[in-house]
């Protein structure tokens, strides 16, 4: 299967992606995370109105292979949880980077993004090039 890193978003170690608009980030997981894991069968996620702290873990997702925490690129208030996906987890292998979003922050501190990897430095690294 060939992977997708979309070149509008931002990447970390942990595999979450970060996409911007404006002072909200849209957070989810990478193509190739969903890969590694398998079938995902269960997905946590916080409450809207949730304070999320970059590096910190803000939810799990679980597959038939294992438990994995997410972690939050950035630090920032929850607007919004894709509680569909809780519902449905299976679906986050369909289009993880469109539907598959998993939340919507208030971003604290725009400068973080300047951490994060572009796609081109996350295809390297996941990919080994």
């Amino acid at each position: 299967m060939m992977l997708e890193y979309p070149n509008d978003l931002k990447y970390t170690d942990s595999h979450e992606y970060i996409r911007l608009n404006g002072d909200i980030a849209t957070i989810g997981i990478t193509a190739f995370a969903i890969d590694q894991l398998g079938d995902v069968v269960f997905i946590d996620l916080p409450e809207v109105g949730t304070t999320v702290s970059k590096g910190e873990p803000f939810g799990t997702v679980e597959s038939v292979k294992a438990v994995e925490d997410l972690y939050a690129p950035i630090s920032g208030e929850v607007l919004e949880a894709n509680l569909g996906l809780v519902d449905e987890p299976e679906k986050i292998a369909a289009d993880p980077y469109g539907d598959a979003w998993l939340l919507k922050v208030k971003i604290a501190d725009p400068d973080v993004l300047n951490e994060a990897m572009s796609a081109d430095d996350y295809r390297s690294k996941v990919e080994g090039l």
